[in-house]
């Protein structure tokens, strides 16, 4: 499985999290973007920000974490 697939099946799940969290009450998905109201639309895109801020959290986090490690080859052993 690709990186990409991952980031993609990540966002998913996380982007239906945040939708389902925003959403008010159960309603009938719209048949397209045009037919959504305006309300609807901003809750979606308000779902795929607080995903990609995650998603870009973490990958942040991971970062940090490996920064103080030394990278393969580069460590100095020694008392």
């Amino acid at each position: 499985m690709s990186t990409q697939e991952v980031f993609v099946q990540q966002f998913e799940r996380l982007f239906r999290h945040y939708h389902e969290a925003l959403q008010p009450e159960q309603e009938e998905p719209a048949a397209g973007w045009n037919a959504l109201s305006y309300e609807e639309r901003n809750r979606l895109v308000g779902a795929a920000r607080l995903a990609i801020l995650e998603l870009e959290n973490d990958a942040r986090m991971r970062e940090d974490s490996r920064k103080y490690y030394a990278k393969p080859g580069e460590a100095e052993w020694g008392c």
